[in-house]
């Protein structure tokens, strides 16, 4: 039997890290959404790409994954620099587990379930959140050796390849099929309903001894 856990929401928390990084340069120090020219007709120096119109904003808890309603940037390209390009180490790599036993647990899973079931870890990354998302695991001593990316183009197959999946992801959870899907529970998943639900790691083990035969 093939058994997926979804690393973003279930084993790593991206966004209180990421909400750190969104406070201190866009809010705190605004050092991101700034810079400066100098005008050689004035002799003065002035501030460059600050849209005067435009208020950096954070909105918590997350409630959605369309995050620029929650992460508030001029345009879903900004978005994208902020967690892909300007800070995916930070963000991915050096993100703080969803518990403090996160990794504890999933290693006692992955040693007492090894024999019976084929365990990877699943995760939606593009660019350089890969390596930061291998340098996560690696950081925490991660045992489970098959590890998959995938993305909005490649969801479906990779579903497609397992048995049991345990996501936060909300476009997973909808897509259940007649999959056992099992929702990890966070505040951006609240309104998604599936068959079965946990809140920590020690739960799922208890639900997948009831699951595998």
């Amino acid at each position: 039997m093939n058994v997926a856990i979804d690393i973003n929401g279930v084993i790593r928390d991206v966004f209180t890290k990421a909400s750190y990084l969104y406070e201190k340069f866009y809010i705190d120090e605004n050092e991101y959404s700034k810079s400066s020219e100098y005008n050689e007709e004035t002799g003065e120096w002035s501030e460059v790409g600050v849209d005067k119109d435009f208020k950096y904003e954070l909105d918590l808890p997350i409630k959605s994954l369309n995050l620029i309603e929650h992460f508030k940037f001029p345009n879903e390209q900004d978005l994208y620099d902020f967690f892909y390009v300007d800070f995916p180490m930070q963000i991915f790599g050096h993100s703080s587990s969803t518990e403090n036993t996160t990794f504890n647990d999933l290693n006692n899973l992955y040693l007492n379930f090894r024999d019976k079931l084929d365990i990877t870890l699943i995760s939606d990354e593009m660019g350089k959140s890969k390596p930061a998302t291998l340098f996560f695991l690696s950081k925490y001593g991660c045992l489970i050796e098959n590890i998959t990316f995938y993305s909005n183009f490649t969801v479906d197959n990779v579903i497609d390849r397992f048995d049991i999946i345990l996501t936060a992801n909300p476009n997973i959870i909808e897509k259940q099929k007649n999959k056992n899907v099992i929702k990890y529970n966070t505040s951006y998943n609240e309104n998604f309903k599936s068959s079965n639900s946990i809140n920590n790691l020690s739960e799922f083990e208890l639900l997948l001894n009831k699951l595998v035969k």
